[in-house]
Parts: C-alpha cells; structure tokens; sequence
C-alpha cells in the first residue's frame, strides 16, 4: 500500500501521530528513569544511577537480599503477567516484521515497570528495554486512534522504540538510525526523516527531567597506526565473539522456565548473581558503570579478563531465569571487556595506545556485530561518548569487520534471536522486497 506524501489524504494523520509519539515516548522514558533511580536509592541506599559505587560499598546481606528480592519479583511477576491477558508476550522485532507492529499494551507495559524495578535492584540486564517498549506502545494505540495502515503502523512503532531509547539516553540521531537499521531493517529516507523527528522530540521532552550531558566521559583518543593494525586484526574476532554472544541469547530465551519453574528459577538464578556480586560488583545493573572504567583505563588486566567472562555470563543467567530488560548496554559493556583484553598483548607487542583506545573500539564493534546494524552503532559511539571525529579510522575498521563477520555466520540480531529460520527468511524476503514509494514527508 502507497504511503500518503506529505500533502496526501491521510498525511496529517500520520505527522499527528508521530509528534505525540515522540512526546510521549519523552515523558514514558523520563518517567521509568526517575522509577529506577528511586528503586536504586531504596534497594542499595545510593544516589542518582551510579550503582557500582554504592554496591561497592554495600554489605554482603545487602547484595544477597537485593538480588533475591529481585529473584522473587521476576517469579512473582512473570507468573501475573502470564494471567494479565489472553495475548503472549511479544518482542519489538516480532511485533513489527510478523504483528505489523501490534503489541499487547497492558502486558508489554507492565513487562517494561518490571524489568526497570530488577534493574534498579541490580539484574545484569539493561535499562534501554522499557522506555523502548513504552515507546512502542504509544505509538501503537496511536495508530489505532489515527486508523493507519499496517505500513505506516510498522514505522511508527519502530520509531516509537528508537525515540523512548533516544529520550533515555540522551542520543537522537543514534535513536533514529537505530530505529529504522536495527528494527525497521532498512535505511531510506522515507523511514529516517519520521524516525529522526520523533526521536528529536522525544528527546526534547526529556531534557525537562533529564540531564542533557553524554553517558560516558571519557578523554579524547587520538589514533595511530598501532590503532589502526589492531582495529583491522581485533575486528575479526570481535565479530566471532558476537556470534557466541547472539546465539547465547538465543539459547538462554529458549531455555526460560515454565510453568512452576518460573517463580523458583529467578531467585536461584538471581540469587547466585547476588553471592558472585560480593566480590564483584561489577557484575550489577546494566553495566555503565564498568563500561566507562574500561573506557578511561581503569580496570586491573586481571579484571578485565574476570569480567570478560563473568559479564556476559551474569546476562545470559538473568535472561535464562526470564528477567525482563534490554540487551543495549550489557552488549556494549561486554565489548569494551573483549576490546580491553585483546589489547593488552598489543601493548605489549606495540606500546602506546591508550587501554580505553581499545575498550571503546572493542564497543563499539561488538554493538554493531550483534545488532546488525554499524550504521547506527556508530552514531550512538559518539553521542554516548560526546566523541566527534577522534580515533574514527579504527573504531570504523573494527566495526565494519566485526559486522561482516557475524553476519556471514549468524543473521540474527540479540534483537531477534529468538526468531525461528522460517521467520528470518520471511523477514529477509520482506526486506528484499520493501516498497519503495515515499513515505510521509519523504
């Protein structure tokens, strides 16, 4: 079906639409991020978002009574969501290629509530996945107030999820491209110009209850040719490791308890998370906190390569006990691991880039292998970091070899990992075969 140009019957509809999607999308994330620093300052006693320093500092009991608190609020919490409504559980991705970005409001609502107050109280698992599922609940019922087609609808549910990440986060052209490469699947200008707008208003509105600064200050790292060569070999592997991580993705949502297993599985799972997090906090939330260490070289060579393996492993064990929360930053966390540690023999075999040079390179390419999408990946890099041009030729080489590799390998995302192969080919054909009339404004 053709999509109205701008001047089109039904245009006005569709503008109206996104506008207050992007308002909403704004208040939805402010709202959730003011819930998660409130949860935080209860569970752990501390300020603002920076868990890993009140964690640091917090009793052993505390750490065991968090996260089995958090474990008893997943088994709790999944067993009602299971009984809210008659519709399943939905993924973005899912909703938008297969439901035509149909999502069960009050479900995918109440999933999102749920994953920022486990995060708040410490689950491995990001804090990006609620405003984004808020996002696109917005603008779902918004389409079915404006009667838009199924098209249009897709669109705007993806723009929906980009905008509240952007709101969250602070990054409206990262939102926009993530919008429309990571879940639309297509970068045209028909999709990017409604995703940017929302994305920008949403963030707008936020900056009223949000700090507008970067998430992660780091220094300015100039590049060299020792970055460059490393970039070029670490690429490759990187993406090796991001075909592991996809498919532990995959594996662990696979394995999600059922039936009476899910009210005792989370506080087993999250229970050990608690015990293992004494010794190292830094297993806690979604792993700012550790990122930005990485980034300014202060994480022990022996840390980096404990975290390496503990990170993703914390991840992987919240998703499998069928915790609710992003996958963003605890991707972007466990590369700036990979990149820190594969830079350590390059130090020693070509001194003088910076440890953080290789955190943030290491990702950097490690987000875009596992969403499949470098464009946008980049682009969040540097509105995260405030970066502009600094050290670009070996955080794009790393990128860019990462992302080919894994997507030789593996076609999935973290973001539809849990995709059957007869719905990967479906989607593939759908993209294969996009329209390519003008959207609106386009």
């Amino acid at each position: 079906m053709t999509a109205p140009i701008l001047a089109g019957r039904g245009a006005v509809r569709f503008w109206a639409a996104a506008i207050l999607t992007g308002v909403g999308a704004g208040l939805a994330a402010a709202a959730l991020t003011g819930l998660l620093e409130f949860v935080q300052r209860v569970v752990w006693g501390g300020d603002g978002l920076d868990l890993l320093r009140v964690a640091s500092q917090a009793a052993p009991w505390r750490h065991l009574a968090a996260l089995l608190g958090a474990g008893l609020l997943v088994g709790i919490g999944q067993f009602l969501l299971s009984r809210l409504s008659s519709a399943n559980g939905i993924e973005i991705t899912t909703a938008i290629w297969f439901q035509a970005g149909r999502l069960p409001a009050l479900r995918t609502l109440a999933s999102a509530t749920l994953s920022v107050l486990i995060v708040g109280m410490g689950a491995a698992l990001g804090r990006e996945g609620a405003p984004k599922q808020a996002g696109a609940v917005i603008a779902n019922a918004l389409c079915d107030r404006a009667r838009l087609p199924d098209e249009e609808r897709r669109l705007l549910v993806a723009c929906g999820a980009g905008a509240g990440m952007a709101a969250a986060y602070g990054v409206p052209l990262g939102g926009a491209l993530f919008a429309v490469e990571v879940l639309r699947g297509a970068l045209a200008l028909r999709f990017v110009l409604p995703a940017l707008i929302t994305t920008l208003i949403a963030t707008v509105v936020s900056w009223a209850f949000l700090p507008d600064a970067p998430t992660y200050r780091i220094p300015v790292y100039p590049g060299s040719v020792s970055s460059v060569v490393w970039a070029l070999l670490a690429g490759p592997l990187i993406g090796l490791v991001s075909v592991a991580y996809v498919r532990s993705v995959a594996w662990a949502d696979r394995h999600r308890p059922r039936a009476w297993h899910r009210l005792l599985v989370p506080m087993l799972a999250l229970g050990v998370l608690g015990a293992v997090s004494i010794p190292f906090p830094q297993l806690l939330g979604n792993g700012r906190e550790v990122a930005e260490l990485a980034f300014t070289g202060g994480l022990s060579p022996w840390l980096l390569m404990a975290l390496l393996l503990l990170r993703p492993a914390a991840t992987m064990l919240c998703l499998g006990c069928g915790a609710p929360g992003g996958l963003f930053t605890p991707s972007l966390a466990a590369g700036a691991m990979l990149g820190g540690v594969l830079g350590l023999p390059w130090s020693w075999l070509w001194p003088g880039v910076p440890p953080g040079l290789f955190a943030l390179v290491g990702a950097a390419a490690m987000l875009a292998a596992t969403t499949q999408g470098p464009i946008s990946a980049v682009v969040l890099m540097m509105e995260l970091t405030g970066y502009a041009r600094a050290a670009i030729v070996p955080l794009l080489l790393a990128v860019a070899t990462a992302t080919l590799v894994t997507r030789v390998i593996e076609s999935r995302s973290i973001y539809d990992a849990r995709l059957t192969d007869d719905q990967v080919a479906a989607r593939q054909r759908a993209r294969d075969h996009a329209p390519v009339e003008p959207a609106p404004g386009a």
